[in-house]
């Protein structure tokens, strides 16, 4: 659709200043009229969070049941990284690989189930979490990330193999919604570039499931973000480098058959992390019903 351009930003902070935002609204809708991007499927990626300097870490809020007296530790740090160029995200593709580790961001801590003893209204407990911060405003209004061209949500991650959650926020009627899909690990310890369908998330509130499933407000995201959420009490490790939204289907490669993303027909398949509660119906099933 168009590519990201770098942004200035005030004072050292990972956010630009109104007057920046505003310029570069104008240019994004400048671009998307002039060259009727409208009219086509995109090709490029769209870039959310790039985690290539130290100040985009400032970007980001992080959340855990130590808010509320737990006792889950967690951070959000940056690592510079040694990569030249082994992806290039404006091509959408992973070059030859390189013995090299690119810029991200590490989400590490400590899970703990301790409830706080002197909360006895806290009955649950063991999470953390990370998400972008609201973008602030621009003389346009609220900015909002509008990702509905794209039918694919990638990211570059190494993940330890725990059970993370990729949670997307829009401005939806309920505040408090989240869509949530698990996010796929396929190499633990090792750099992936993973894609999940938009149409397999899950519609959420406060980690349950509600209905009506309404498709993702695709037009206007507020934030993007990764929880734990397995209550399994010791350390994580998560590192991201990129996410961004995408066109281009995931590879069918030996040993991910059983991911549960289907390119042919994408818009048929949902459940997400549901399908480990209900599995998949097989072609010529009949459809059951759960009371």
């Amino acid at each position: 659709m168009f590519a990201a351009t770098p942004i200035r930003c005030a004072a050292g902070s990972g956010f630009p200043t109104f007057w920046r935002r505003s310029l570069d609204e104008f240019k994004r809708q400048a671009t998307i009229a002039v060259k009727m991007e409208g009219l086509h499927r995109p090709t490029k990626p769209f870039p959310i969070i790039r985690f290539d300097e130290s100040n985009t870490i400032d970007r980001c809020k992080l959340m855990s049941d130590q808010d509320m007296g737990g006792f889950s530790r967690a951070s959000l740090t940056h690592q510079p990284g040694t990569e030249t160029a082994p992806h290039d995200i404006e091509q959408d593709q992973t070059l030859p690989e390189a013995d090299t580790t690119p810029p991200h961001a590490i989400f590490a801590g400590t899970i703990s189930t301790e409830l706080p003893a002197n909360k006895p209204e806290v009955q649950r407990s063991g999470y953390a979490a990370w998400r972008t911060r609201d973008r602030g405003l621009s003389l346009f209004g609220k900015l909002l990330w509008d990702i509905d061209p794209y039918a694919y949500l990638a990211l570059r991650i190494k993940s330890d193999g725990r059970k993370y959650f990729v949670n997307i926020q829009t401005e939806s009627i309920v505040p408090t919604d989240l869509h949530q899909h698990l996010l796929p690990c396929f190499t633990p310890g090792q750099w992936e570039t993973v894609t999940i369908p938009f149409s397999a998330f899950v519609r959420t509130n406060y980690g349950m499931v509600v209905e009506p499933q309404k498709e993702m407000m695709r037009q206007k995201v507020r934030s993007v973000g990764i929880g734990l959420i397995d209550r399994v009490p010791g350390p994580f490790e998560l590192c991201v480098a990129d996410v961004y939204a995408t066109n281009r289907p995931p590879e069918r490669l030996v040993g991910r058959e059983d991911s549960g993303f289907a390119v042919e027909e994408v818009e048929e398949q949902g459940g997400g992390f549901m399908d480990e509660v209900e599995p998949r119906r097989k072609k010529g099933e009949e459809e059951r019903i759960l009371i």
